[in-house]
Parts: C-alpha cells; sequence; structure tokens
C-alpha cells in the first residue's frame, strides 16, 4: 500500500456530487525528483471522450489532446509563421504496458499496476478503472488504459495526481482544434517541434566559394548582401544580430560540399572586428598591402596578423577543414560497401563570443582554393534558451582578437604564416581596468602536406605571457580514419590506408578543430606580452610548413 498517498474515498465521492456529469473532471499533478517537488505541475482536463493535457508554468508552442472516441492522440504545433502541423497517432502504435497484479489506493481510487520500457527507461504506472474517466498525463504513456494517476520514471522521477476536481470544462480548457492544420507523420513533427524550442538565423544560403570567376561586388557596406574577395575565396557579408539572453546558448553551423575542389582545404568562419582605425575590411577591399604588417626575422613580412594599437585581427569563430570531394565526386568513386557522405555540417558552441557577436557586424567565411567550381556553404546561428540560474550567464564580455596567422587573403596575396622558423609570435596587449577572469581563446593548425612536413610531425606548442610559459601542448589528431565516409576523393595507398585517415597537426579532412581555453588568472589591467612559441620545420625545395594559429582574450568586467 502507498500509504504516504492513499486517503478514504469519502472526499472523492463528495465531489462527484457537486457535478451531476462525472464524465468531467480537472486532474492536477504534481512532479517530483528524488523525492523532491520539481517544476510546475501539469492539468488534465476531461470532458467525455476528450481529454487535453495542459502543462503548468509558461504557455507551450505544442499542444496535447487525447481523442478517446478514436483511440488517438493528437499533438499540434502552431509555427510563426502561422502554420499548424499536427501528429495523430493511434493509441496502439504506443509502447504497450504490461499489466501486473496487486492493487494500490491513490485518491481513495483502486489503481491497478503496469510497467512498460520505452528507450532503454523502466516506466511504472498506476491506473484506475473505477471512474467513467480516461486519460493520462503523457500521452506516451498508456493512453486509453484507464485513468493514469501516477507515473515513476526509473524509480526516482513520479508525476502524481494531487486532486481530482469534478466539475464542467470549458471550450477554453478544452481547447479542441478546430482546424489540424497539415498532418504529418512522426518524423516530420518530431523535426518541427525541436526547430520550434531555438531560433536560428542564416547568414549564408549555399553560396560559394571559389577562384578564378568573374566578381561584380555592388558597393561597399551595404547590409544582407554577399561580397566576394580573394579571387572569390572569401565571403562576407554585413549581418544584424541578437543581443544575447540571460541563460541562452549560442551555436555555428557550417554545412560544406564540394562544387568541383577535390582536395581538403583550410576553411574559417571569422568576424571582422571594426572598432579601430584599421580593419581587415581594409585588405579585402584595397589589397593586403593596406594591412598592417610585422617583419619577423627571417626578414618575410607578414600582414594583417596581430593586434596594434590602431587594428584588430580578423576574430575566428571556428576553424574547420574540408574533406576530400564531398558530393561532387561521390558517383566518381565507387567502393562497395561505402556509402559517402552527401555533405558536412560543422557545428560549434561559440556561447564564450556572443557578447562580441551581437549588433551589427560583417561576418566572412574562407575556404583556401583554386578550382572554379570550389566548395559551397551554408552558415547559420542557432539561439538556445536557458534560464536565469544557468552557469553560462557569465559568458565574457570583453572579448578582444590578439593574433590570427591564418591567411585569409591567401588567394590575394597575403603571407603564408611561416614566420615561426626563426621566430616567435610575440605580441603586446592593453588589458583595461576592471577586466577579471581572463582567458586565452586558441586555435592552431599545423601544416606542410609532405612526410617532412609539420601536417603529419607533432610539434609543441608554447604560450608565454611576460616571459613566464602559461601553456603547452602538442596539438595531434589521431582519429581521422572515423571520417573515411566524407572523403570520396581520398587517395588510397599500398598499404590500404586512405590519406584522409593520417594523423595530423590538430586537423582531420572533414572536421572542425575546436579551441582551447588557457586560464589566464594572474594577468591583470596594464600592458602584456603573449607569445607563441613553435618549433617549425625546415622547408623542403619549394614546399614550406606553416602554422595558423589564432588567439582571442576574453574576459568578465566587474560589476
Amino acid at each position: 500500500m502507498l500509504t504516504g498517498l492513499a486517503i478514504t474515498a469519502q472526499p472523492v465521492l463528495a465531489q462527484k456530487k457537486k457535478n451531476t456529469d462525472s464524465a468531467t473532471a480537472v486532474i492536477t499533478y504534481g512532479m517530483r525528483s528524488n523525492g523532491k517537488e520539481v517544476g510546475s505541475g501539469l492539468r488534465l482536463f476531461i470532458d467525455h471522450n476528450k481529454a487535453h493535457i495542459v502543462p503548468g508554468g509558461t504557455a507551450a508552442k505544442e499542444q496535447q489532446y487525447l481523442d478517446l472516441a478514436e483511440k488517438a492522440s493528437l499533438q499540434v504545433l502552431g509555427s510563426p509563421n502561422g502554420n499548424n502541423y499536427t501528429l495523430k497517432k493511434p493509441f496502439a502504435e504506443y509502447v504497450q504496458p504490461e499489466l501486473l497484479p496487486g492493487t494500490d489506493t491513490i485518491l481513495g481510487l483502486v489503481c491497478q499496476k503496469a510497467k512498460l520500457f520505452i528507450r532503454s527507461n523502466t516506466i511504472e504506472v498506476w491506473y484506475t478503472n473505477q471512474l467513467p474517466l480516461k486519460g493520462t498525463p503523457n500521452l506516451t504513456i498508456a493512453p486509453g488504459l484507464g485513468l493514469v494517476l501516477k507515473i515513476v520514471r526509473n524509480g526516482n522521477s513520479e508525476t502524481i495526481a494531487q486532486k481530482i476536481d469534478y466539475r464542467r470544462i470549458t471550450p477554453a480548457e478544452l481547447a479542441w482544434p478546430a482546424q489540424t492544420g497539415q498532418l504529418v507523420d512522426d518524423a516530420a513533427y518530431m523535426r518541427e517541434v525541436i526547430e520550434s524550442r531555438y531560433s536560428t538565423l542564416p547568414v549564408f544560403d549555399q553560396e560559394q566559394i571559389s577562384w578564378g570567376n568573374n566578381i561584380a561586388n555592388p558597393a561597399d557596406d551595404q547590409p544582407n548582401v554577399t561580397y566576394r574577395y580573394a579571387g572569390g575565396t572569401v565571403i562576407l557579408k554585413k549581418v544584424k544580430l541578437p543581443a544575447p539572453k540571460k541563460g541562452e546558448t549560442m551555436f555555428a553551423e557550417l554545412v560544406q560540399y564540394s562544387n568541383g575542389d577535390a582536395y581538403d582545404r583550410t576553411g574559417s568562419v571569422f568576424m571582422v572586428p571594426t572598432d579601430k582605425a584599421s580593419s581587415f575590411l581594409d585588405g579585402l577591399r584595397k589589397g593586403a598591402a593596406a594591412l598592417p604588417v610585422f617583419t619577423a626575422k627571417n626578414g618575410k613580412q607578414y600582414q594583417g596578423m596581430v593586434a596594434t594599437d590602431h587594428y584588430l585581427p580578423a576574430l575566428e569563430v571556428l576553424r574547420f577543414f574540408t574533406p576530400f570531394g564531398v558530393r561532387h565526386f561521390n558517383d566518381q568513386v565507387k567502393i562497395k560497401g561505402y556509402h559517402w557522405a552527401d555533405s558536412v555540417m560543422y557545428k560549434q558552441d561559440i556561447t564564450e563570443l556572443q557578447n562580441r557577436l551581437q549588433g551589427e557586424v560583417w561576418l566572412g567565411v574562407y575556404i583556401g582554393n583554386y578550382d572554379k567550381g570550389g566548395h559551397k556553404v551554408s552558415l547559420r546561428f542557432k539561439y538556445y534558451p536557458g534560464d536565469d540560474e544557468d552557469e553560462n550567464n557569465h559568458k565574457p564580455d570583453w572579448i578582444s582578437p590578439v593574433f590570427n596567422t591564418t591567411n585569409l587573403m591567401e588567394m590575394a596575396g597575403q603571407e603564408y604564416p611561416t614566420l615561426f622558423d626563426k621566430d616567435s609570435l610575440t605580441v603586446t596587449v592593453n588589458i583595461p581596468e576592471g577586466v577579471h577572469n581572463l582567458q586565452l581563446r586558441y586555435i592552431t593548425t599545423g601544416h606542410g602536406g609532405w612526410g617532412g612536413g609539420d601536417e603529419f610531425n607533432p610539434k609543441q606548442n608554447e604560450i608565454f605571457v611576460d616571459g613566464k610559459r602559461v601553456y603547452h601542448f602538442i596539438p595531434w589528431r589521431t582519429d581521422c580514419g572515423t571520417y573515411r565516409l566524407s572523403n570520396p576523393a581520398s587517395g588510397n595507398f599500398g598499404n590500404g590506408l586512405s590519406s584522409s585517415d593520417l594523423s595530423r597537426s590538430n586537423w582531420c579532412p572533414g572536421t572542425l578543430t575546436p579551441p582551447v581555453f588557457i586560464s589566464l588568472p594572474d594577468l591583470g589591467p596594464g600592458q602584456h606580452t603573449i607569445k607563441v612559441a613553435i618549433p617549425q620545420g625546415a622547408p623542403a625545395g619549394t614546399s614550406q610548413s606553416f602554422w595558423d594559429v589564432s588567439g582571442t582574450l576574453m574576459g568578465t568586467r566587474k560589476k
């Protein structure tokens, strides 16, 4: 017996006498997790053969109903464009419970017990058939079995009836849909439900990134139009991004496929800061010579790669690498049992950059290639709501890029970052008063695509601040073979390995390279020196090694 829940039947009978029609009622349910009350509960409105499940708290985008006469559930989703999507599902298509012996008493009603298994979860159900009422607080669990008064998931999560109010149900409470809108299947409905929970902001859609085609850019500074630079290997757009919300999580999602280029290429999604006298926009519009330069000990000049008092480099949002010819070459390379991917999606949490990625900003995508077909990309930002208690409420609000050696204007003459052969990368930064909790968001990949090149040889990266080493590691990926099915045009060697299988300096064809976050707790306001040291390998003939590294300082302003 559930003695903590059992009460005498008299209160229930008294309620029934107030309403001559006992086939209409409101059941209020509470929720517990590990014995503690959680959430706002829910209510089940029953009017004869129709029932409406209404969760507590904020208004739900989805409405859930039980049509007991037709023995089917209805899920109705309203979208922002005014369309309604409805999933109608017979009770028989849900997981059917196993009826168990024994009874318990809940709210004075004798309840039978049942059990079912849904996605490796054990669900226990208590239901009664003592009343002319049927319904469940969860339409996926035992609809049509009787009146479900208690559900226990995995022994620690409970939904339990707290009271039954026998009264007439108003039309507004039942809220039965006058029109179902578009009827869809399970898969289509689930997609609509998931996408309704967050917002998506498209930036680029099926844009071509290629080399050697005619380019006619519109006049400068227009919003929401695509500009092409560096022979078409860089696309750029001015867009307006929303202000951050408390608890919100922000993702960048890039979809890419080959439109003719067969090779693995360096790619970058970046934002152009324009809050200094000079910006990377100057180089894109006027050529690499318009960017500030620094001269390394090897005698070469490198354009636009480090911050100065009057210039900030491009802020790297994500680093990615195209696979060998996905989609375009799928039909040209057929291997039994190999089902090539249609495209590659690179998706990364970039919440730490959100306070920089708001308002009117310039966003770009770069893929280095010399192919007229090149690649096609679509870029979206996705915003997932949270709550005021989420940890990422403390996301950085001072964000400043300090170096980015990826030569985004590679095809317009920007020098390859070969400076590490005889030098380190040294940058002077100025931390404003009131900024604390500093960290460096650091992305690094090694290049030089022959046996002795840095692409295929592990090299230690060292970070120094004011002469003190604060971080060191060997960036190296050994999982590249995992992504073979995204690389149809990858060459196959005599030993059975494919080029895309080989381990590399922190990247694989068809993957992202995530940043590392280097905590700098001792860094305070004022001027500091940051140095990156890498033992770059020597060139071989016309081949050379180089390192694409980007670093962004982030901190929180004292309130």
